[in-house]
């Protein structure tokens, strides 16, 4: 499949949502045993919005954390605390994260997305992840 990457897809072009739609098709058509789910549509969005080569790596390695689970180890993913994992995107534009977690069964959430800037995670995005994830797991409880 020949995929379409901009290096940011202006928010008002009315084929940004089928660009997604046809990214995430791609992504989840690929035989396997894991399945990655989205806090919201604007994680989804944040995500596809990175750039080109920011893009390209977090379909490469969305890929193989489809078949393979949630923990790539590093340098791809990185354990963080309590259940939240970072997926590790570097490429020549920079260098961003994907906070996610896991959901019973083989199921990955992507809770937040940002360009990274620091050498720690900002705690402020890392607060805004912890709080998503303990969301998804009461919503998986009850």
């Amino acid at each position: 499949m020949n995929l379409l990457l901009n290096d940011k897809p202006d928010k008002r072009d009315k084929n940004h949502l089928s660009q997604l739609n046809q990214l995430n098709k791609y992504v989840n058509n690929i035989p396997m045993s894991w399945t990655i789910e989205y806090y919201s549509g604007k994680v989804q969005e944040d995500i596809y919005s990175l750039p080109a080569s920011l893009q390209a790596r977090y379909i490469h390695l969305s890929e193989r954390m489809l078949v393979y689970g949630a923990n790539l180890k590093e340098p791809h993913t990185k354990a963080l605390e309590d259940g939240l994992f970072e997926l590790r995107l570097k490429g020549k534009e920079g260098i961003a994260r994907v906070l996610y977690c896991t959901a019973i069964g083989s199921k990955i959430v992507m809770l937040h997305c940002f360009i990274k800037k620091t050498d720690k995670i900002p705690k402020r995005e890392l607060e805004t992840a912890k709080h998503r994830m303990m969301e998804v797991k009461q919503n998986v409880n009850s």
